[in-house]
């Protein structure tokens, strides 16, 4: 762990604040336990009483993520929420490649509508579903819809030429969204130089998978590096997993209970049906858990198994109310802004997250700081 976690990072937001989201199940990973799949929580009325409770229960910011599995496809989803929420954000990942950038920027800009303001975006720049493709042909692509993507939504006119998409040229009157400073906020994460080339290049927030501290500093200071050579300034987020209970040893006893029915062999299995386990990003997790001692753990409070079964974010804060709310606290001092936390299952760990941490954190909506979005009321 860093001895004193002080920031001299150059990030966007100075003020020492978090923006604190919660997750919704929209690819079968609501489950009270690792490695067992319970499709009946994946459904539309499912995934929306999510998004319910984590508005009632006061979190800034859903995540609701892409994958091509069981479950909810993100943009449909989010529209079909919209009416239903009224303050929280809704962080909506688009995979670029899926939908051609001029419509993508129209249907965002219409959510953005629905959502009076509320919608942030997770650029996502993996492998489009059923293939392996050239990692640079990728970030290229990525480069290319963002580019596309801000000039829809603040130009006149959308004229693009670059090797992945050629030449376009169109009027952009259907495409405003609601948020006219500069539209939606964009949130990214990535391991390898390309990908964070791209977030220091164009987009607003870096988000991380767990790592320990030195890690996550690290790639903090190489982000804030890159950003600055163009001008720019960029915040930070973490995406990880959360147990919490009034003590430490409950905490673990939860944390015990949701592997007690853990298959390595199905485990496997759904790690790779995510069609990302050859990813630097999760080849940086699977290490994380190498290191880690024998119950897990890598540093304190920082729990890998739960990496066993999934592909993506693979750690978890385990400890009481206090040992979360002082570790969070220690990242916020090395100037992470924007946390994305979730646990198994989902609504029930939300309840426990907000009523011992969230009044606990100096909480803010990024896009309202940054004058995206007005004010509530």
């Amino acid at each position: 762990m860093l001895s004193q976690p002080i920031s001299t990072i150059s990030a966007r937001t100075t003020d020492r604040v978090c923006e604190v989201a919660w997750f919704s199940d929209l690819c079968g990973e609501d489950t009270e336990f690792i490695s067992v799949r319970e499709p009946a929580n994946s459904t539309f009325d499912h995934c929306r009483n999510i998004a319910l409770t984590a508005e009632r229960l006061g979190f800034n910011n859903l995540l609701l993520p892409t994958s091509y599995m069981i479950g909810q496809e993100v943009i449909p989803f989010a529209a079909g929420v919209a009416p239903d929420l009224h303050n929280i954000n809704l962080l909506t990942a688009i995979r670029c490649g899926e939908m051609h950038p001029p419509m993508l920027a129209r249907s965002l800009a219409s959510l953005d509508h629905m959502l009076q303001g509320r919608l942030t975006i997770n650029i996502i720049n993996s492998d489009l579903p059923g293939y392996r493709e050239d990692a640079d042909f990728r970030y290229q692509r990525c480069a290319e819809t963002i580019q596309i993507l801000k000039q829809a939504w603040t130009s006149d006119r959308i004229e693009h030429d670059g090797p992945v998409y050629g030449k376009i040229s169109l009027a952009i009157d259907p495409v405003r969204p609601y948020q006219q400073n500069g539209g939606p906020l964009l949130y990214f994460g990535g391991t390898s130089d390309g990908a964070r080339d791209v977030c220091a290049r164009y987009c607003d927030v870096f988000l991380m998978w767990p790592e320990t501290e030195e890690l996550l500093y690290a790639n903090m200071q190489d982000v804030s590096e890159r950003a600055a050579r163009y001008g720019r300034q960029v915040d930070f987020g973490l995406r990880i997993h959360v147990i919490v209970r009034e003590t430490e040893a409950e905490a673990r006893a939860w944390s015990r209970h949701i592997m007690s029915k853990f298959d390595p062999v199905r485990g496997a299995a759904m790690k790779q049906a995510s069609q990302s386990s050859w990813s630097l990003g999760v080849k940086r997790q699977n290490a994380l858990r190498e290191a880690a001692d024998t119950d897990g753990y890598v540093e304190p409070l920082l729990w890998t198994d739960i990496g066993k079964a999934r592909s993506g974010a693979g750690g978890a804060l385990v400890g009481s109310a206090d040992q979360i709310v002082d570790k969070i606290n220690r990242y916020m001092d090395m100037g992470i802004r924007a946390f994305i936390f979730s646990g198994y299952p989902l609504m029930a760990e939300a309840e426990h997250f907000a009523r011992l941490v969230l009044p606990r954190l100096p909480q803010t909506t990024l896009s309202r700081l940054q004058n995206r979005m007005p004010a509530i009321g």
